[in-house]
């Protein structure tokens, strides 16, 4: 076969929203793709294997990533059509903005503003009254975003998948390592392909010391369920938007299909990946609960029905990595996802396609290289 017609051949390694989006998208373009997986999608040791994940445009200053999100959304509802699940609920998301950490949130304004994005800013008064679920007497105001929502993660993991397998796709589990040069191996093999792209999640710092783990982190997110009050649904998504409260270092999302109120408490601490139990210290739980008892009275004495414990990698600045690897040139790395990438998924598994298949290069702020904090007004997470 001429050179000029040969099918290219690609392997996804690591089988999150970035892996399963990515291979879906090369598959798009007509190429052969195998996605490899340690344990398989949706899998319980996954870094992070939580049931939703907050779905909003708000990104500060941010103009790149509003537009993604936008783009995103669109996506999103495509996706659950062509595999008749439901994927997405569009429940809103309220920002609570407190005094001395309001920059994210008045620079997200104007990004609205310039983006056409919908929004309201209410009160810390008018937020009690359209959300009474909230207690709001230390907020500054609040900043609600009617198109916003959540995204059912383990769901959307699975199904897209299972669309990438019925279109041909080839899913294989296999524990991919890298050696001291950081090639790419398995089962004592160099990993070969006409594009590698690892988006192993958590744990690319660790398969590439040099390169990636410089500029990432690992921090962890734990995690709790409360259950609604007897016969009350006014915490339900359809009630209660998701919500990000930066002054209280938490974010969380309203009951859906049965699940109880998700709260999170993000807490920076080591973890090891592969030997720490998945489950959320006592500290932790104690500090969640005081979260609880703070934001929403009406849950005070409400039983936890569920937890978990997450990771999350972060890099400097909180953006994304798609960048090829300096030395192997058929080896793209994308990830990074510093808590915000999920919902991102369609519209990142597009353009790493794109990078991938050298349609275009890959954006200023993906590249591999130093990287800088950037301030709260800056930083599309607000971190």
């Amino acid at each position: 076969m001429p050179p000029s017609t040969r099918r290219t051949d690609a392997i996804v390694v690591g089988a999150g929203i970035a892996g399963v989006m990515t291979a879906l998208e090369l598959q798009r373009e007509g190429v052969s793709v195998t996605l490899i997986d340690r344990w398989g999608p949706g899998n319980s040791r996954a870094a992070s294997t939580d049931y939703n994940r907050v779905f909003r445009a708000i990104s500060g200053g941010d103009e790149f990533y509003t537009r993604w999100v936008q783009e995103a959304r669109f996506r999103w509802l495509e996706l659950q059509e062509t595999v008749g699940q439901t994927l997405y609920y569009e429940c809103g998301a309220l920002i609570l903005a407190t005094d001395g950490h309001c920059h994210w949130e008045d620079s997200t304004t104007e990004t609205f503003d310039k983006v056409g994005i919908p929004y309201h800013r209410y009160s810390a008064q008018e937020v009690n009254q359209r959300f009474p679920q909230f207690k709001t007497d230390d907020i500054k105001y609040g900043l609600y975003e009617p198109q916003a929502g959540m995204v059912m993660a383990h769901r959307s993991v699975i199904s897209v998948t299972e669309l990438f397998k019925s279109r041909g796709g080839i899913l294989k589990r296999g524990h991919v390592k890298t050696d001291r040069d950081e090639r790419l191996m398995l089962d004592g093999k160099h990993l070969e392909a006409d594009l590698i792209v690892v988006s192993t999640g958590a744990w690319m710092g660790d398969m590439y010391p040099r390169t990636v783990k410089p500029i990432s982190s690992i921090v962890g997110i734990n995690v709790l369920y409360t259950s609604t009050p007897d016969g009350d649904d006014s915490f339900d998504q359809e009630n209660m938007p998701c919500w990000i409260d930066h002054g209280q270092s938490s974010f969380g999302l309203p009951s859906v299909e049965g699940s109880g109120v998700k709260a999170a408490v993000v807490i920076p601490e080591h973890i090891d990946l592969d030997n720490d139990e998945r489950l959320i210290k006592r500290q932790s739980l104690a500090r969640t609960r005081s979260y609880i008892k703070k934001r929403f009275p009406k849950l005070v004495g409400e039983r936890v029905v569920d937890s978990k414990f997450n990771a999350v990698t972060i890099t400097p600045d909180t953006h994304f990595i798609v960048d090829w690897h300096p030395e192997h040139k058929n080896v793209l790395l994308a990830g990074g996802c510093s808590g915000h990438l999920f919902k991102h998924g369609p519209v990142f598994g597009a353009f790493a396609a794109g990078v991938g298949l050298r349609n275009y290069g890959t954006a200023d702020r993906f590249k591999l290289g130093n990287r800088k904090k950037l301030t709260p007004k800056e930083s599309p997470s607000g971190r």
